[in-house]
């Protein structure tokens, strides 16, 4: 019986209220900004706590209204494009608009007038008197004008509807503003979103080209040590062979307890060749030779874990193994000027010369070599480059150009 397949949500998905607390401080922000410029403005006047008063239902209903503009949007349109919910913002808007107009008409029969006074002199020389509920008009030898103005509610309909239409404009405007700000919001959201899942997946997808790479070199490897081991047996070199197997053995459990994706210092990189070149020294005490030069300052340095495998390989396979002579194979490294190291494999004739066919790696399927320019470019990219031929002297030699990193 199969076990259930576990389904995972998609990254892009987006719950339901899922950015409240963005909403929630936008649409506080908004709201208090409105609010601080009432009462700046309140106390300009000589009753300002009428008008704070009078505004704070205003400030209670907008609120209400600007939480059910993002409710909108949220529940009708929570995957949709950037023009759909700007569409529906815009629709809601001007029904929160139209509410709170009304409501403030509504409203203004329940509400005392501020009772500021204004003092003016109209142009035909009368001095006004402006209380808010009420106009004064002192006229000169006459008694003076009291008009006292209507509450919205008792003007005609279509002047309660001229009002309604003016205030409905202003708050139409203020909503508006939230809205974009709101949507502008979440599509920077979703835009840094879609950055951080692109490079998750780059990072994913970068992990499992590295183990794959290292997954195709590591049967190789086996195989040739496998192959050299079994010739020791079969010419009863059986002390060659105990060694060759103690050493084998603690390279694979040294390599093997290793992530294929992770990264090891260049010293720890260079013990683990020491070790490979001890297998095969094992089967070539005559003819292999080693040289390992690497600085102090270069040994924390940070690299794929057995890179150097394969280039070591084929040292030896196409180097040594072809060879009736002595051959020399050297590591090298080297720090460059710009924060950067070069990492040499060569083999050559210990005495010199040319033999009379090229020790070079390029004789066999070339798997081993591609995998390290592969993993070397998947680590470091651009930063890094891969280079190999013949020597002018004789023998081969390659080159890992790379940066110096001792940061895990």
């Amino acid at each position: 019986m199969t076990e259930p397949m576990l389904m995972m949500p998609h990254p892009a998905a987006r719950t339901r209220l899922g950015d409240w607390p963005l909403a929630v401080k936008s649409i506080l922000g908004f709201w208090l900004f409105y609010a601080l410029t009432v009462v700046a403005r309140a106390f300009l006047g000589s009753d300002p706590w009428t008008v704070i008063y009078n505004r704070s239902f205003t400030v209670g209903c907008g609120i209400v209204l600007t939480f059910g503009i993002y409710l909108a949007v949220d529940f009708l349109a929570p995957a949709a494009s950037l023009r759909r919910k700007a569409v529906i913002a815009g629709a809601a808007s001007v029904i929160a608009a139209a509410i709170l107009s009304g409501l403030a008409i509504w409203a203004d029969r329940f509400q005392d007038k501020p009772q500021d006074e204004i003092h003016y002199v109209s142009r035909e020389g009368y001095h006004v008197t402006d209380l808010g509920s009420q106009t004064i008009i002192d006229r000169p030898n006459a008694e003076p004008v009291v008009i006292t103005w209507p509450r919205a509610t008792e003007l005609a309909p279509y002047e309660q509807f001229r009002s309604l239409a003016d205030i409905m404009v202003v708050w139409l405007f203020f909503f508006a503003a939230w809205s974009a700000f709101y949507i502008a919001m979440v599509a920077q959201s979703e835009a840094h979103g879609a950055e951080r899942r692109a490079a998750d997946a780059e990072a994913a997808a970068q992990v499992a080209q590295v183990r794959a790479l290292r997954y195709q070199i590591n049967p190789h490897f086996l195989f040739n040590t496998l192959n050299s081991l079994s010739s020791l047996v079969m010419t009863n070199r059986t002390d060659r062979a105990e060694a060759m197997l103690l050493a084998l053995s603690t390279f694979f459990r040294t390599s093997l307890s290793l992530d294929p994706g992770a990264n090891v210092t260049l010293a720890e990189e260079i013990d683990l060749q020491r070790l490979y070149l001890d297998i095969e020294k094992a089967r070539f005490p005559d003819r292999l030779h080693v040289e390992i030069d690497v600085p102090q300052e270069l040994e924390q340095a940070r690299l794929p874990a057995l890179l150097l495998q394969p280039i070591v390989e084929n040292a030896i396979k196409y180097g040594v193994s072809k060879s009736r002579k002595a051959v020399l194979i050297r590591i090298e490294a080297r720090h460059l000027d710009d924060h950067r190291m070069v990492v040499e494999v060569s083999n050559r004739l210990k005495n010199g010369g040319k033999e009379d066919h090229p020790a070079a790696t390029h004789e066999g399927t070339g798997l081993g070599l591609a995998n390290v320019c592969q993993r070397l470019d998947a680590r470091f990219g651009s930063r890094s480059s891969c280079r190999f031929g013949p020597m002018s002297g004789g023998g081969y030699k390659v080159s890992l150009t790379m940066p110096v990193e001792t940061n895990a």
